[in-house]
């Protein structure tokens, strides 16, 4: 596997949640296919898709949230060549436009339980035609197009850098290989991880100055707390719909925030090599995406603390000189930390649970660094950092089957919608229908 190849698939930019998005992107894309009025928005996702629009801000929208508005918006900009930086080009009149949609009653959201992976499916109905767009697998993965009852063109279904197997690929791969590949980078992928860190950097200081200054006071005498807080800031801004975009990281701005930061100002703040750094920050992807690949895209337990903490640990080891044993320690000991940390949707809240796995790695580079990790004998911690990986992603598909459903049964009744409940045999047995890795 090439590292370009990897980086192509996985670190990319977008504006605003990438769920939010990527609705806006399948809106866009069936709006675009049709003419005339917009008379109708019909939506159908799978429920961690919905989750994760529930509550979160949507860039240039003045402070709207929800699935509802995302497609809304999606559908009145209608520029699906802007893939996940739709939100850009909302304005006034388009918020307009989509509110009154709204108020019409015309956009339907239903949420397809059935659905394991990441699903959306957008049906716009225009005076002049209907379009329909599915996404699958990934956020910007276009499966169908529809005009009027007949396929269009559809984009492949085996795209370059697919990211679902790219992720597939570095799961695969032993932690010695995988420091091999981060070794391995170019100098075109060390500038394009360079661009993504200032990307997250700029929101990350701007989000900082959302938050009391009481707060930011009392980090600033301990450099690992106020790189912590800074990893906060930007996701409270990316979370508050700030129009600024971030580079994300298998799939999320809060992934790609949270592994890069920690080991790019922790690095540059001790003297080491800008090649170092890089080399850091690309061994964190890569163990980023191998938990995201056991997890799954979208998951019951928090992406952006279990996988991209993981990430930034291990990259933090290496940047202190650690090898493949040191690495596989720091991995143990987030595993046996922060495993179980439930995603309940997408929301400002995300900067606290963030902030929480930023000072977690840091304490695990260092442990791992002196020869110390959670022991096997720990819970969940299994006799190597992989194996760890496996067993998270083997609570997080199997054990915590019913996670969602309740997470999401409370989340609907605050609104006052109804979520019929599942039977617990259906979902272990939809549960255990995904495959977290292959243990060989």
């Amino acid at each position: 596997m090439l590292f370009s190849d990897y980086l192509a698939a996985e670190w990319r930019p977008a504006l605003g949640c990438t769920e939010p998005a990527a609705i806006a992107y399948a809106a866009a894309c069936a709006s675009a296919l049709a003419s005339g009025t917009i008379e109708a928005v019909r939506i159908t996702c799978d429920s961690r898709m919905y989750k994760n629009c529930y509550a979160v801000g949507l860039p240039n929208s003045g402070g709207r949230v929800g699935i509802r508005w995302a497609a809304a918006l999606g559908v009145m900009a209608a520029l699906p060549e802007e893939r996940l930086e739709v939100f850009r080009h909302v304005n006034p009149g388009i918020v307009v436009a989509a509110e009154a949609l709204l108020n019409a009653g015309a956009v339907t959201v239903k949420v397809d339980r059935a659905r394991d992976d990441l699903y959306a499916e957008a049906v716009v109905h225009r005076s002049n035609g209907r379009g329909r767009a599915i996404l699958e697998r990934n956020h910007t993965r276009i499966t169908f197009l529809e005009r009027d009852g007949q396929p269009c063109l559809v984009p492949s279904r085996h795209e370059t850098a697919e990211s679902t197997s790219v992720r597939h690929d570095v799961a695969a791969l032993g932690l010695d290989a995988l420091l091999e590949l981060a070794r391995s980078i170019s100098t075109a992928d060390r500038a394009e991880l360079r661009r993504g860190v200032a990307a997250n950097l700029a929101i990350a200081e701007h989000g900082l100055q959302a938050l009391p200054p009481s707060f930011v006071a009392s980090t600033a005498d301990d450099e690992r707390t106020r790189i912590a807080a800074l990893v906060a800031g930007g996701v409270l801004a990316r979370m508050s719909g700030e129009d600024m975009v971030v580079m994300t990281l298998a799939g999320s701005g809060n992934k790609g925030i949270t592994c890069s930061l920690p080991i790019a100002l922790w690095g540059a703040g001790h003297g080491s090599p800008r090649e170092r750094i890089d080399e850091a920050l690309a061994l964190g992807c890569l163990l980023t995406s191998a938990t995201t690949h056991r997890l799954g895209p979208l998951s019951a337990m928090c992406g952006g603390a279990n996988a991209a903490g993981i990430g930034a640990a291990g990259g933090l080891v290496y940047l202190g000189g650690g090898n493949s044993a040191e690495v596989s320690l720091a991995i143990n000991t987030m595993v046996g930390n922060l495993a179980g940390m439930i995603c309940d949707g997408a929301k400002i809240g995300c900067a606290m649970k963030t902030m929480t796995a930023a000072d977690a790695a840091f304490r695990a580079a260092t442990l791992a660094l002196a020869g110390v990790g959670i022991p096997v004998t720990d819970g969940i911690v299994g006799a190597s950092g992989l194996l760890s990986l496996d067993n998270l992603g083997q609570v997080a598909a199997v054990g915590m089957a019913g996670v969602d459903a309740e997470v999401l049964r409370i989340m609907c009744a605050k609104q006052g919608d109804a979520w019929p409940r599942e039977n617990r045999r259906a979902r272990v047995r939809r549960a255990e229908r995904r495959s977290p890795v292959d243990p060989s």
